[in-house]
């Protein structure tokens, strides 16, 4: 298994793992996004098994921190048959790496419920701070 960067070539791959039927719009919105939206793929005998995102977004400039880079954890996704064979944590290294490479300030995630013990095992924290508001549903 190798964890690489995705780009364009793999759009059909990432667009089926999200279970989008129609590559097309996905692969333009990859292209648009390409600057802020990193995939990386999880590769076993050249099949993508796995992929996770890193958005990288910068905060409005402080007085001691004229640039303020930082990234979430977006899309972390690994076909059923290769689940718990560490391809997870693989990703998230991967993701860890860059965020470390490009000085990102701190790396969030907004996990489900089911994988919040995942986030914890690769470096993951509950913050004090992080707070959420959402819409109500009518």
């Amino acid at each position: 298994m190798i964890v690489r960067q995705g780009g364009p070539a793999d759009a059909v791959a990432l667009a089926e793992l999200r279970d989008i039927d129609d590559p097309g719009p996905f692969t333009a919105w990859m292209a648009t996004h390409a600057d802020t939206h990193l995939p990386f793929v999880a590769e076993t005998n050249g099949e993508v098994v796995g992929a996770a995102w890193l958005l990288i977004a910068e905060r409005i400039p402080g007085p001691e921190s004229p640039q303020r880079w930082y990234g979430d954890v977006q899309s972390v996704m690994v076909r059923e048959p290769y689940r718990n064979q560490g391809i997870g944590a693989a990703l998230m290294n991967a993701i860890l790496a860059e965020s470390a490479r490009r000085g990102l300030q701190h790396v969030t995630v907004h996990s489900g419920r089911r994988a919040v013990d995942f986030y914890a095992r690769n470096g993951f924290t509950h913050h004090r701070q992080l707070l959420l508001w959402e819409p109500e549903t009518s």
